[in-house]
């Protein structure tokens, strides 16, 4: 008998929504369909603004998430059409929600981390049941609240005997080192699309570099490189996390501005050079036995990165996760849908190795239709 959820993810690069319908009923997932939809330029730009103090937060924050929610069930339906599954085979959405501000363990406590959602309303528009706020919890235990998929990635890409890095270059890029004694490890390396895509959009008018190919034309220049891979978040030990709050245009900016007149071209190449030798350095620090990176996320499928990547990790085959049967724009959603089936099920997930809470802990919590 089929075990169907469905998973929704909107990350921190801000393009819009993947979502996938999967079956658990097996020894792994199958994938029934996946649906996207892009974000239009004025969501776009609001919940980037949000990531940043401004006027009115609270009143526009709720209408963002609407905004969203609207987006999810769009996503949502899409699925359902595609795959001929009526909603009510679905047990459960796992909605991710948009982080807008993320600060864990933070002002001399707790902190908090916040993801835009309405899964109430998502439950409402559906008509399944809904899963959300994942994070919350591992922060309330003394987490990061992220990375959170390496609990997935260990149950699809572990291999025996092996030690698997797996990469995911979404807006920020999270590495996870996948032991051969089943022990893992996840933290965030630093930034990844969501500088380069700031970046080319400003200067090409394109929403990201298709394939790396306008990094392609530049040349990383050596001292912005080596201020930018200077801020203390890359000499910081796991457990880690971070966000926009940290690496945005103005972290960017700041710099640029001690390096005038550096062509656009070669920016380009600098932030992909900062992404690639961010992970490559964390890859060789903390898992140096590792023989496969596998790389999800939107920057699997940058060429000129993927490149890179391999050129300074010679001794790893670097693969696009589709090698290993989930294409990369369906990997964290994927992951989400795992996620939500572990709250419906009760089940806790080992944090300390990851996110560095203080136990196992179910996350999520769940709205019902």
């Amino acid at each position: 008998m089929a075990e169907l959820y469905i998973g929704l993810m909107s990350g921190t690069s801000l393009d819009g929504v993947d979502g996938v319908l999967a079956d658990f009923s097996g020894t792994g997932v199958r994938v029934l369909a996946h649906a996207a939809r892009p974000f239009e330029a004025p969501l776009r730009a609001e919940l980037l603004a949000l990531n940043t103090r401004g006027s009115d937060e609270l009143h526009r924050a709720a209408l963002a998430a609407n905004a969203l929610v609207a987006v999810y069930a769009q996503v949502v339906h899409d699925l359902l059409a595609a795959s001929g599954v009526p909603a009510t085979a679905v047990r459960a959405i796992g909605a991710h929600g948009q982080t807008i501000r993320h600060q864990p363990q933070a002002f001399g406590g707790t902190g908090y981390t916040l993801q835009l959602n309405n899964p109430a309303l998502l439950a409402e528009r559906t008509g399944v049941d809904v899963v959300a706020d994942f994070r919350s919890r591992d922060v309330a235990a003394g987490g990061q609240g992220a990375p959170l998929a390496p609990f997935f990635h260990q149950a699809l890409f572990a291999v025996p005997g092996q030690t698997v890095g797996v990469l995911n270059l979404g807006g920020i890029a999270n590495l996870t080192l996948l032991r051969p004694d089943s022990t893992m490890t996840g933290f965030d390396c630093g930034p990844a699309n969501a500088l380069m895509d700031a970046w080319c959009e400003q200067h090409t008018g394109q929403p990201f570099d298709r394939d790396g190919a306008w990094a392609a034309t530049g040349q990383p220049h050596a001292g912005l490189l080596a201020h930018l891979l200077g801020d203390g978040y890359f000499r910081q030990t796991p457990p880690k996390s971070t966000g926009r709050d940290l690496f945005n245009r103005a972290w960017l900016d700041a710099a640029l501005a001690l390096y005038p007149g550096v062509a656009a071209s070669d920016v380009q190449a600098t932030l992909a050079e900062l992404t690639a030798q961010s992970c490559a350095n964390d890859l060789l620090h903390h898992g140096p036995q590792a023989s496969t990176l596998l790389v999800c996320g939107g920057g699997a499928l940058n060429g000129y990165l993927m490149g890179r990547l391999q050129a300074l990790l010679p001794a790893c085959t670097v693969l696009s996760s589709a090698e290993r049967g989930l294409p990369p724009l369906q990997v964290e959603a994927t992951a989400f849908a795992w996620l939500a089936r572990k709250t419906v099920l009760r089940e806790k997930l080992a944090l300390q190795s990851t996110t560095g809470a203080q136990g196992a802990r179910v996350l999520g919590a769940v709205y019902p239709a």
